[in-house]
């Protein structure tokens, strides 16, 4: 299940609620942070960023914020100075498992009512680990109860992995927020079709 993101034209940037206004934050390398959920910070940190010399501005909306010695626009993607290193391996939390099995069951395919299962049940020695667990809808949780899938009939779309980072990484593009601002395009996604 891939989202199409709606992107917002600049345009409409003068008459944007400030709170409308975050900014994508990428890394000194100038690749986001995080796809999913995507490295954003509100229009507040953004700008104490800039004068803590931080970051520095890609892109800005074109809506200012004003001081009594300041007129600023808006940064609408900001990059560090400093290289931030991403660990080889995410941390093993729900969110991650469902994002490392496309946010559906790995039995029947559903994308509601999401819990986890452990593959090799507990109670025969199966480990509350990446390679065990995977994402189920609760009825299918319910159907193969304390049984393999074997016992259960029930078959795996895919065999449960520990992912890299990487991994993750590149399975959140497919997920976008359901609104972008057209200055993230660029560093969104590289390996979209380029128009004439």
């Amino acid at each position: 299940m891939e989202k199409t993101a709606n992107f917002r034209q600049a345009g409409d940037d003068p008459t944007r609620n400030l709170s409308a206004c975050p900014a994508l934050v990428l890394n000194a390398d100038y690749t986001p942070l995080s796809y999913y959920p995507l490295s954003l910070w509100p229009w507040q940190t953004a700008i104490k960023a800039v004068f803590l010399d931080r970051v520095d501005i890609v892109a800005s909306y074109e809506r200012e914020v004003h001081s009594p010695s300041l007129d600023m626009k808006i940064p609408s993607v900001i990059a560090l100075r400093q290289y931030v290193r991403q660990s080889e391996f995410p941390a093993f939390t729900r969110f991650n498992l469902f994002l490392r099995d496309s946010f559906q069951c790995q039995y029947c395919g559903a994308h509601d009512h999401l819990t986890f299962d452990h593959v090799i049940p507990r109670r025969l020695g199966g480990k509350t680990a990446w390679e065990n667990i995977v994402t189920a809808c609760a009825p299918c949780n319910a159907k193969k109860g304390g049984r393999t899938p074997g016992q259960a009939h029930m078959h795996l779309r895919e065999r449960p992995i520990r992912p890299t980072s990487w991994q993750l990484q590149q399975r959140g593009r497919l997920f976008p927020p359901n609104h972008l601002h057209e200055t993230w395009l660029d560093y969104l996604y590289w390996d979209i079709e380029l128009e004439e």
